[in-house]
Formats: structure tokens, sequence, C-alpha cells
């Protein structure tokens, strides 16, 4: 999707009248949807989701809600699908403007489900995950990732990662260089991986978020999880400290040829490729894509050479080695104005079998039952498995689902022009701040 496209999505889903009560609280919805009482009564309901179709998540719910038909005749589960993030967004966000979402649906702790939630437009999560008796089942990160600011909790996560820096352990030795111990020290040494001939850090620039976490990562470790809080809200700027910090560091990474040429336009896919392949020395991803980066479906010259690293400390650091980002995925709403005892009933019942289901995939879960190692895994795969068990209090939330849709967009398009040297550390910081004065006030004032 073109810059202006994109934008124009965007700005037409923040401009909308988004909800006559919003002027309530803003610590969030107080709603008891979650002790609803009465019969259940079998029909169809639906959620509005964007997920791959042949993703775990999609599938054993899916299961789940026939078996839960077959003992409730007349109920079903519709899937209200659409294939992109950004129009899942404006669909999402003009749905619930109209008042018409449906039962369930997809969303981060974003400034938009903000407004909903101090509406009470969603359910306590909290609440029902309480009487429902699998709170404590859930691992605290994958649920604080789901937390708004002020640590309410709407969203049920169906998902958990943590990501790492993969890396090539012979390009390093090639290069002369070593694990970088901070973040000033990934300059050098994708420097030096440039001059050996390979690219130093492999990274899918056409869907933007993989780019985006880099912006994130030295505020992270110079202020803490309060920056992107309170830069969200306009109480914090790009100018300040670590957001400066940051520039001027992605503007380094640019200038020694840090990532791949024409970064902006590969895809997913191919940066994971260029990766695995041997032709990069460093992809920053999560262990959901342990399948392909952990097991004998790695090119077998990669076997002993793949590696990987937690985020890198910074000079100061505020947030620990431990902490970093771990995330949940997007989560489900639980709508609170069509909320009944069905809808409880179901959640009940998928939420008692999903997390067993879930592990089979080999993945890590929002729970701590623990993943089931597939036959063909590598030695690494259980190695990231385990970083899970050892993760800090802190969370790096990623800035993609933090900032209001115009901003990020903005951002995306910006940190591009940055890493590529088309505009100076300082141009990125004024227009950022220019928009973020713009958008912040449709969110964060009555």
């Amino acid at each position: 999707m073109k810059r202006k496209q994109f934008l124009a999505l965007a700005a037409g889903a923040a401009s909308l009248p988004l909800i006559a009560a919003c002027g309530g609280s803003t610590g969030g919805a107080t709603s008891t949807a979650a002790a609803v009482e009465g019969e259940i009564e079998p029909r169809t309901i639906s959620w509005l989701l964007s997920r791959p179709a042949n993703g775990a998540v999609i599938e054993i719910m899916t299961a789940l809600a026939e078996e839960y038909a077959a003992d409730h005749e007349g109920f079903s589960l519709e899937l209200i699908t659409t294939p992109d993030r950004p129009s899942y967004i404006q669909k999402y966000e003009t749905l619930a403007a109209a008042n018409e979402l449906p039962e369930l649906f997809d969303t981060d702790a974003t400034p938009f489900a903000a407004k909903l939630n101090a509406a009470e437009r969603m359910v306590d999560v909290e609440d029902l995950l309480t009487q429902l008796g699998v709170l404590e089942d859930f691992r605290p990160a994958a649920l604080d990732y789901q937390r708004f600011d002020d640590g309410s909790l709407r969203m049920i996560p169906l998902e958990f990662g943590v990501e790492v820096f993969w890396y090539n352990k012979a390009l390093f030795a090639a290069a002369g260089v070593e694990v970088p111990t901070t973040l000033d020290e990934m300059v050098p040494l994708c420097e030096a991986l440039a001059a050996s001939g390979v690219t130093p850090i492999a990274v899918g620039g056409a869907d933007a978020w993989p780019l985006e976490r880099y912006v994130a990562y030295q505020p992270f470790r110079i202020a803490g999880p309060d920056y992107i809080t309170d830069l969200k809200r306009g109480d914090a700027a790009f100018a300040d400290e670590p957001g400066e910090a940051s520039a001027a560091w992605l503007a380094e990474l640019g200038e020694v040829g840090a990532f791949q040429q024409g970064f902006s336009s590969v895809g997913y896919a191919d940066a994971q490729a260029l990766f695995t392949s041997g032709k990069a020395a460093i992809y920053n991803m999560g262990t959901w894509e342990l399948p392909n980066l952990a097991t004998t479906e790695l090119p077998a010259e990669m076997h002993e050479q793949i590696g990987f690293f937690t985020l890198p400390a910074a000079d100061g650091s505020v947030t620990g080695a431990d902490e970093f980002v771990a995330p949940s995925g997007i989560g489900v709403a639980v709508n609170a104005q069509t909320y009944d005892p069905l809808v409880r009933d179901f959640l009940r019942f998928a939420l008692e079998r999903y997390p067993e289901e879930y592990a089979k995939s080999g993945l890590l879960g929002p729970t701590s039952i623990d993943p089931v190692i597939p036959d063909n895994a590598l030695p690494i795969y259980q190695e990231a498995i385990d970083v899970a068990a050892e993760l800090g209090e802190a969370t790096l939330m990623p800035w993609d689902t933090q900032l209001d849709p115009s901003t990020n967009s903005r951002l995306q398009q910006e940190l591009v022009l940055l890493v590529q040297g088309d505009i100076t550390a300082e141009e990125f910081l004024t227009t950022m701040d220019d928009t973020l004065a713009k958008n912040a006030p449709k969110y964060f004032e009555d």
C-alpha cells in the first residue's frame, strides 16, 4: 500500500465519531459482565480478526467451536477475516464507531481501544478469567502485554513469544566480531560485517513493524516502558533524550549499511530467507518462527551455525538484560454489549481446552503449559523456549501497538527515510513531534 493511501485510511478511522460515551473515566471500564447469568441459547457468534488462516490459533479455535457445536445445536463461530492489518484496523474502527462490533474482536491495547475501554464497551477479562478459574494458568507476561496503561485487562491472549536476535556464528567469526553487549556496539559490529561482504541485518521493511522494533530499543533501555506511555499521550517528545538517542543510533546503523539494499520493499519471507541462506548475519525475530529457524527445516549448513542473543543493554540501562520484547500477539476482546451466557460458556469451554491443544503446535503459548518440542528440533529450539522462563518484569511494548494510527504510519515512513540517509536525525525528530502534536489530542483529550 502506498504512503498516501495508508495515511488516508488511518486518518479516516481516527476522525470517526468514536463513541458517544467517550467522555467517561480514563480509568477503564468496570464491567461486571463476566458474572452474567441466564440460560444458554445457541446461536451464531462472530469473531472479527486478522490472523493467518493456516495458523494454530484459527485452526484450534475452529476445531473447538465445532466440538462445542456438537453439544449445542444451533451454535457456530463465524470468522470475519481481513487479510492485511491496515484494512483490518480500518474495518474494526469503523464497526466500533457504528456500534456494530461482533461478540469477539481482535485488538491491541491501542489508544483507540482505550477509548472503547473508557466507554465500557469491553468485558473485564481479568474478572472473566478469574470466574472461569483459569487466570492463574496464564503467563503474567502474556497478560501484561494485553493491559492498558492503567493496568486494566480487556483482551485474552492466545499466543506468546520472545523476540531475540538470531545470528550466524560462521559469519561473525569470518568478520572477526562477537555478540554485542550494548546497543552502541551494534554499529561497529554491522560495519565490520558489511566490510566482510555480507548483509549485517536482514529486515522485512515492506511489513513496516520489523524495522519499527529498532526505534523502541534505545528508549526502552534508557527510560524504560514509561517513555512510550508518555510519548503517545503527548506528555513526552521524540526530541527528548530517549528519542534523540534512538534517532542518532538508527542514522548510524544506516550509515554503516546495517540493513540489506532495498530493505524497505523486502517482505517478511524474503528477509528470513536472506538470513537462513547465509547471506545475512543477523535476523531479529520471535520464537513463533522456531519451526523455520530451529529445526531441520533450516538449511543443513546452518544447523551448527545458528545462535541467538537477547536485546543488548545500553549505557545506564534502567531495564535489565532479562527484559525485552515478549509479545502475546493481538488479543481477543469480548464485546460487553453482546456478552451473554452463550458467549461466556463458549469461552469457558474453549479456554479450558485451548492451552493443551496449542502446546501441540510446538510453540510457546500464553499459559504455563510447556510446548511439545518437535522431533526434528535442533538443540537451540529448547534453548529459545527456556528464555521465556527467565523474563523480568518490564515489558518492551512494540510502538506499532501503542501509537495512534496516523502517528504510527508517519513513523514507519520516516524511519525508512532516516535509515536510508534521506533525512537527518534532527529532521526526523521534528517531523515526528509535529505529527504527534496533531494526533495525540484526538485520543487523549476530552
